[in-house]
């Protein structure tokens, strides 16, 4: 298998997420001819900080995808497809191009990505940028552990990671879905604990799941949880970090989930904003509310090391 980029790399202390998009018809060669450069640039921020563990990972948008690169195009890379529920919403919004980089401390991933977006100049447009961090024993905002049930080892690479059977001009690649929640926390710390534990589908305390007899169906870990037709669960891999604002009174949780196949994190949303049956959604989306969402594709490192040639500009 080709070499992945980082996106098999563990849970870190600190993480950034960038959406860029290429700003006019022409600014393309920009950032195609940065590509082979990132790894370098990932090697002069990270390499006199080895205890740092800095990664970059990078992905692209479907309709950035034909502006960027000739030949064939990754089997499952389509725009974020928006959902629309009879309650809840997961827009779909502008993404050309995917940072998510990871390190121990913040302030590489930002030197990181200081240095990267100067690089490109003028071609893009930063159009979210959020910062993540460990918060206590790995628990998100709403006061639960986030990636309990994360794949780990050979299940992890299978779980993310296209195989030779998949698609065999892009094994090692993953698709990424990306999402930004806010969170109403007065709402969410003025319930009672035991109605927190029902919407999540866990005890808070513990992070111990409800066992099936007694979970409730709306539960977020009712409705995430998918299984195939043998009844063997299909798991995605995801890098979930808090984020807030006390300036702005902002506080979330943004979801990165990694897959071999985007239809596996599909499903999942579409259980959680459209419900299993209809009309049974996620309990949790009564106080987090999804303000991105966009479908990116990490090609394999040596991809980014020699990509394609730049398509011919139709004048």
């Amino acid at each position: 298998m080709p070499e992945p980029q980082g996106v098999l790399t563990p849970l870190t202390e600190s993480a950034m997420f960038l959406t860029l998009t290429i700003r006019r018809p022409g600014d393309e060669a920009a950032v195609h001819d940065l590509l082979p450069e990132l790894a370098g640039m990932v090697r002069s921020v990270g390499f006199p900080l080895p205890e740092e563990a800095l990664t970059c990972v990078v992905g692209f948008g479907s309709a950035a995808w034909d502006r960027l690169f000739t030949g064939p195009r990754p089997a499952h890379l389509h725009p974020f497809r928006e959902i629309d529920g009879p309650r809840h919403r997961a827009p779909a919004t502008p993404g050309d191009l995917f940072l998510h980089l990871r390190a121990k401390r913040l302030y590489t991933c930002f030197e990181l990505a200081r240095r990267v977006v100067d690089g490109l100049g003028d071609a893009v447009t930063v159009t979210d940028e959020v910062a993540g961090f460990r918060y206590f024993d790995r628990r998100d905002l709403l006061g639960f552990v986030d990636g309990t049930e994360n794949p780990t080892g050979g299940l992890a690479a299978a779980a993310a990671l296209v195989g030779t059977d998949d698609d065999p001009r892009f094994t090692g690649g993953s698709y990424l879905i990306v999402q930004k929640y806010l969170h109403d926390l007065d709402r969410w710390n003025a319930m009672p604990v035991e109605d927190r534990e029902r919407a999540v589908g866990r005890h808070m305390l513990d992070d111990v799941e409800i066992p099936d007899a007694k979970k409730a169906t709306d539960s977020h870990v009712a409705l995430t949880t998918i299984e195939d037709g043998d009844g063997n669960e299909r798991k995605i891999l995801r890098d979930n970090m808090p984020f807030g604002s006390i300036a702005r009174g902002e506080y979330g949780t943004y979801f990165a989930g990694y897959a071999a196949d985007p239809g596996v994190t599909e499903e999942m949303l579409t259980r959680m904003f459209v419900g299993e049956p209809p009309g049974n959604s996620d309990r949790l989306l009564d106080v987090s509310t999804a303000v991105t969402g966009g479908l990116f594709f990490v090609p394999p490192a040596d991809f980014l090391a020699d990509p394609p040639e730049l398509p011919t500009r139709q004048e």
